[in-house]
């Protein structure tokens, strides 16, 4: 006897599908970079989500403002990091083209090249220099942002392992905003090119 229903999670599988789905004329070393942008960021969101394991009791929040929790802060940020690192994939699939059709009033309509294109160039002008910055000064010049030396066990007092692993989650941010710019380029003169 045959049915109609439909399995369970087959709208997530749907919703996966468009997410993921890249639109005719990628190149697939371009869908390579895209899709490889979400994992450049993945280390360090877990090496942060790691950190609430850590008892932080006597520790300082740093700049957080008294009615942000650390954990709350440390869940954010890790989860916006992921969801921009994210959006790279639009600049190859569908959705990065053509509005959503259940969003009010603009659904279905095509997003024009500079709406997502600008953003993209700038988000990856400002990522390449904040993380190549970040990462000269703490290795080649063994400072940190503040001008201070960079403690022989850091980033914690730990050191060693701990020092190691901080180092091997953080590495890949330094290819997200080169990335990003690749594939932006290459949206850019594929939507000018088909307009």
């Amino acid at each position: 006897m045959h049915t109609d229903a439909r399995p369970a999670g087959g709208g997530v599988r749907a919703a996966w599908k468009a997410a993921h789905t890249p639109v005719a004329g990628v190149p697939r070393w371009v869908r390579i970079c895209a899709f490889a942008i979400p994992f450049t960021v993945l280390p360090s969101g877990l090496w942060r989500l790691g950190l609430l394991f850590v008892d932080h009791s006597s520790a300082d929040s740093g700049q957080l403002p008294d009615w942000l929790p650390l954990e709350v802060y440390v869940v954010l940020l890790s989860v916006v990091s992921e969801l921009l690192a994210f959006t790279a994939v639009g600049l190859v699939a569908a959705w990065g083209e053509v509005l959503p059709r259940w969003i009010p009033v603009l659904g279905g309509r095509r997003i024009p090249v500079a709406a997502a294109g600008v953003p993209a160039a700038l988000g990856a002008v400002a990522l390449t220099a904040l993380w190549t910055v970040l990462a000269a000064l703490t290795q080649l010049a063994g400072t940190t942002l503040q001008g201070d030396p960079v403690p022989a066990d850091f980033p914690s007092e730990v050191g060693g392992w701990t020092a190691l692993w901080f180092y091997v989650c953080y590495a890949p941010l330094v290819l997200w905003g080169p990335l990003l710019g690749v594939v932006t380029v290459a949206y850019w003169r594929r939507r000018r090119r088909m307009s």
